[in-house]
């Protein structure tokens, strides 16, 4: 499937059929053909196996054997490089899951030429597009069993789900294996895992098809090749968590505290707006943005240290323009300013409130003195 990907994204066969001749492999040729998966038309890409090809295992099974082979080859460093990545966590997962030590684990099929094809093809054609960075969604495994060397196992199969330990995974209900150790390792090794798709301009669209045709379910690998847009020069829109609860019970002295704990348990930002609710009685909405790896956390203190029984909470865009922190000449001395800039470069220059207040009291100059000289100068980086 990203063979097929790829190949639908533009990668002609023969780049790929010339680059895996730096690989002594031998008893095998590629094909591609268009399908339709879902009444989508993809590109399916088949590694062909002749008489010397079929069965047989790429210079040995074990790790060692792997290593050699493609060592020897004729890839440059940096293909080399991530290939042993790729070979390494699949022995490394292989052996955890079937008990074995590491120097003796062997791949079986995934040792095979078709392996070995599918690993560097997909290599090589990512070096073709000239991709500097792969972002991937999370990853559908289906669910079932399958057929191995080892006999029947439920899918994922093993191998596979230690490979995505740590990358966030998902089942569509499709009682079929739709994520193997191969794809799996190719991930977890090439792809930022799982980041939202950049802020891009999209270019190419490739489909890659699955073996099977699966009814209601689109069995396609799809791939967008872009140029990200700079943040440099561009605002950009990061997801967060908006939680929020009402209050009309608690003493409005213990709020200052449970911002503090707040922010210490990772929040982004606190506000609190007042309300009138039911009876006509005063109250305080509470409102936290933060990260979705921090809500789990930042729930548990809203719970344990405020009176509220109940909160809400929902997936957010924010529009964030890039900024950085700077030390900065002033007449004052050095002062902290945060620098932001607008899609159209404009520069935006805030001085640090608490670097304001030292100010203010070191030179005995009002607050809104020091903020509007300091905000007037910008200072020098």
């Amino acid at each position: 499937m990203c063979l097929g990907a790829l190949v639908d994204a533009g990668v002609p066969l023969k780049e790929i059929e010339r680059g895996l001749r730096a690989l002594p492999l031998k008893g095998y040729k590629l094909q591609a053909r268009k399908v339709k998966r879902s009444s989508i038309a993809a590109t399916k890409v088949d590694v062909i196996l002749g008489a010397r090809g079929k069965g047989r295992r790429a210079e040995g099974k074990k790790w060692r054997d792997i290593k050699s082979f493609i060592l020897k080859s004729n890839f440059p460093d940096h293909l080399k490089h991530n290939g042993l990545r790729i070979f390494k966590g699949l022995f490394e997962a292989e052996g955890k899951v079937h008990g074995r030590v590491f120097s003796k684990t062997h791949l079986h099929e995934l040792a095979a030429v078709d392996c070995m094809v599918d690993v560097f093809g997909t290599l090589i054609g990512l070096d073709f597009l000239g991709v500097d960075k792969v972002f991937s969604s999370a990853v559908n495994l289906g669910s079932g069993f399958v057929m191995t060397e080892h006999g029947r196992l439920p899918v994922p199969a093993p191998a596979t789900a230690e490979l995505l330990k740590g990358i966030p995974v998902y089942t569509s209900g499709i009682s079929f294996e739709l994520t193997t150790p191969t794809g799996a390792a190719i991930v977890r090794e090439v792809a930022d895992c799982c980041a939202d798709m950049p802020l891009m301009k999209t270019g190419r669209i490739g489909y890659g098809a699955g073996q099977k045709d699966i009814e209601g379910f689109p069995n396609v690998l799809r791939i967008f090749l872009g140029e990200e847009v700079s943040r440099q020069k561009s605002a950009y829109l990061p997801k967060v968590t908006v939680i929020e609860t009402n209050i009309d019970d608690m003493n409005p002295q213990l709020y200052e505290y449970v911002m503090e704990r707040l922010f210490a348990s990772g929040a982004l930002d606190v506000s609190l707006t007042q309300l009138i609710m039911k009876k006509g009685r005063p109250g305080i909405l509470l409102t936290i943005l933060c990260n979705e790896e921090t809500r789990a956390d930042i729930m548990d203190t809203l719970l344990r240290e405020t009176t509220t029984i109940g909160l809400r909470f929902y997936e957010a865009s924010r529009l964030v323009l890039d900024r950085e922190v700077e030390k900065r000449k002033t007449e004052f001395g050095k002062v902290t300013v945060k620098v932001s800039r607008m899609p159209d470069g404009t520069v935006k220059v805030c001085p640090e409130y608490e670097d304001c207040k030292r100010i203010a009291h070191k030179y005995g100059i009002p607050l809104v003195e020091v903020m509007r000289r300091l905000n007037t100068a910008g200072g020098k980086s």
